[in-house]
């Protein structure tokens, strides 16, 4: 699982997601991308899970680009324990994905292999997404 190897503070707030990518929403490396339609906290492992099944389809083919990195610690509190008493401990690691971020990117293979590869790491996500190619987020001007 990807995590970040320090940080500066063991607990963050939770903060707020609002307004659209204004940087990482542009195709830079590979040839299709897959946006975020919404905004999401993407797990660690769901990260794993979307790149297992782009290179699973791809049959280790092309190569992928990862753009996204949890450095957000998300802290539980151990079930049935009282209010109070300060806040819990580090559980798992997010990446904050604010709508028109290209999370990942796909290149060296055929346009339906990348399209197909890039729906299949979508059902791993836990937000809408789309399927993006470079000329298209060349021609925008700032993301979704």
């Amino acid at each position: 699982m990807l995590m970040p190897k320090r940080t500066k503070y063991r607990r963050v707030h939770r903060g707020r997601m609002t307004g659209k990518a204004m940087r990482g929403n542009k195709v830079n490396y590979g040839e299709f991308g897959l946006v975020a339609v919404e905004p999401a906290w993407v797990k660690s492992n769901q990260i794993e899970a979307a790149r297992i099944a782009m290179t699973r389809y791809t049959k280790r083919g092309g190569q992928v680009w990862i753009k996204i990195f949890p450095d957000k610690p998300v802290t539980q509190k151990p079930a049935e324990t009282r209010m109070g008493s300060g806040k819990g401990s580090p559980e798992y690691w997010v990446a904050v994905v604010k709508p028109g971020r290209v999370m990942f990117e796909i290149a060296g293979v055929p346009e339906d292999v990348a399209r197909e590869a890039l729906r299949l790491a979508s059902h791993k996500l836990p937000m809408k997404t789309k399927i993006v190619s470079k000329a298209e987020t060349d021609s925008q001007t700032g993301g979704v």
